[in-house]
């Protein structure tokens, strides 16, 4: 993974996000179809008026490297929701399994993030100081927006892909600019939630939220409905909420274009509930690592014929102000402390 710096206004971010492809002579081949075009020329629209900030920061990248900008906006608000569109159904090759949890006073989080292997190598974990903004980690395949992160509030923000059907997609943000918002611009669950209704949201996904105060739930996003998930208890009343590549409640099925378990995303919830329900541990930092490495069943394990895995694994300890990522399989890769955002 990369680990670029960004700080000050989000138009010099995005030139030096701009300096590093063209110095590594990055190569953008876009191609959309007439449905991505018109969704996404007019998504763009509507995140200048959400989210100028970061309308500018794009700005700053194709000033750069010299791209056509609405054609490059475009393709970045078909991410996440209607990137590839296959007879007349959106293709998104995406897994993940995300958690949060509170055990002994301690509040934690843990990711794997399942992708095509060829984007580990373009992947990064990006620290932002924006100007009059909230500073934050956003862990991403892409850039700009993020599948993941933690504020220097101590919010957490994650999304999981939903498959959507092709008749709800409507030009808004996508899962990967919801993060992006929130992260930036929010301290609690409660905020972030507040935001969440006000957003114009074009495509289904499950939006993970947790702060430093142990509030935890799951969005479950579509631009015709919200619905919001709160936790589970464990045997002692502890909290903890999941979320894989599905719409669990039956309220959002109606929703999900998918049979529910996408890249065995039924399975691996089964996997993190039944390890999250068990106390049978002291670390909490310890358990979520061992949960994510597959340790008390399938969450990561993907045979290689599938051409598909855990392309990085995270940790929060959100009490503790503590990041710790593998970056690549955790069965086979260790867990190093990022110390950027809480020095």
């Amino acid at each position: 993974m990369y680990h670029p710096r960004f700080k000050g206004n989000h138009y010099d971010m995005g030139r030096k996000m701009g300096n590093i492809f063209k110095r590594s002579n990055a190569q953008f081949p876009i191609k959309l179809d007439p449905f991505q075009t018109e969704f996404g020329r007019k998504s763009g629209l509507i995140l200048k008026q959400y989210f100028p900030e970061v309308v500018a920061e794009i700005k700053g990248i194709t000033d750069v490297i010299g791209y056509d900008n609405e054609l490059f906006t475009s393709w970045m608000m078909c991410m996440g929701c209607c990137h590839t569109i296959n007879k007349g159904n959106c293709v998104e090759i995406r897994g993940c399994t995300a958690f949060s949890f509170e055990h002994n006073d301690k509040i934690c989080y843990g990711r794997d993030n399942d992708l095509p292997p060829f984007l580990e190598q373009v992947s990064k974990s990006i620290y932002y100081r924006p100007e009059n903004k909230l500073g934050f980690i956003l862990n991403t395949s892409s850039f700009v927006n993020g599948e993941e992160g933690i504020n220097e509030s101590g919010l957490v923000t994650a999304m999981t892909f939903v498959m959507p059907k092709l008749e709800e997609i409507k030009p808004g943000l996508n899962s990967v600019f919801l993060v992006r918002y929130i992260l930036e611009n929010c301290k609690t669950v409660h905020e972030s939630i507040e935001v969440l209704k006000k957003l114009p949201i074009a495509s289904s996904c499950n939006i993970l939220l947790t702060d430093k105060k142990g509030e935890m739930v799951v969005v479950e996003c579509n631009p015709l409905k919200i619905h919001i998930r709160y936790p589970e208890k464990n045997e002692v009343g502890e909290s903890f909420i999941i979320t894989v590549n599905h719409f669990t409640s039956k309220e959002m099925w109606k929703h999900d274009a998918s049979e529910r378990n996408e890249y065995f995303s039924e399975v691996r919830y089964q996997t993190a509930f039944n390890a999250l329900k068990n106390i049978n541990y002291h670390d909490s930092i310890e358990h979520a690592k061992a949960i994510l490495s597959g340790k008390f069943g399938f969450i990561c394990q993907y045979d290689k014929a599938l051409n598909f895995a855990t392309i990085w694994s995270s940790v929060f300890d959100i009490s503790n102000n503590k990041i710790y990522r593998a970056e690549g399989n955790p069965q086979k890769v260790k867990y190093i402390e990022d110390k950027r955002l809480f020095k």
